[in-house]
């Protein structure tokens, strides 16, 4: 046993135990909808107090969120960074034709793209509308596999 008591979630009335982090203060349980009741009831909270009310209303607070993006330029587009992200779930694929029939001084496509993994990531960013580095490898496995059934199909 863990020591912390359980307790009644006032959402959906269910028992569960707190996280011991946060066991004091914890009155919701994790269930999305209970999550989703718990910020309103917050943001309730918050509003009522006579100095939180116009907060976002009056002109010095506009000028304070303009003021706030330009010092933060592209703030809501940048996305965490991780160089191996795209990398850990391709897998080697054994070339199916050997033949070499480029031309001297071209590149073959892959080895053009191969050189520019920001492009991939922004054109798969692009194309999916997705910002967040999980999304997009999820994208790009999905791709990768559409990609292996139309050049490999099934005997």
């Amino acid at each position: 046993m863990s020591g912390i008591p359980r307790i009644k979630c006032p959402h959906c009335q269910q028992l569960f135990t707190p996280d011991a982090r946060n066991a004091t203060r914890q009155r919701y349980c994790s269930q999305p909808a209970c999550r989703k009741h718990s910020k309103a009831e917050s943001q309730r909270r918050w509003l009522q107090k006579p100095e939180n009310r116009d907060y976002f209303c009056a002109p010095e607070h506009v000028q304070r969120v303009q003021q706030w993006r330009k010092a933060h330029p592209g703030y809501w587009r940048r996305a965490p960074r991780s160089p191996v992200a795209l990398q850990d779930p391709l897998i080697e694929q054994l070339s199916v034709n050997n033949l070499n029939n480029a031309k001297p001084g071209t590149a073959a496509l892959q080895d053009a793209l191969i050189m520019q993994p920001a492009v991939m990531v922004g054109l798969i960013a692009q194309l999916t509308g997705f910002a967040l580095q999980d999304d997009i490898a999820r994208a790009a496995r999905r791709m990768q596999q559409l990609g292996n059934d139309i050049l490999y199909p099934p005997a």
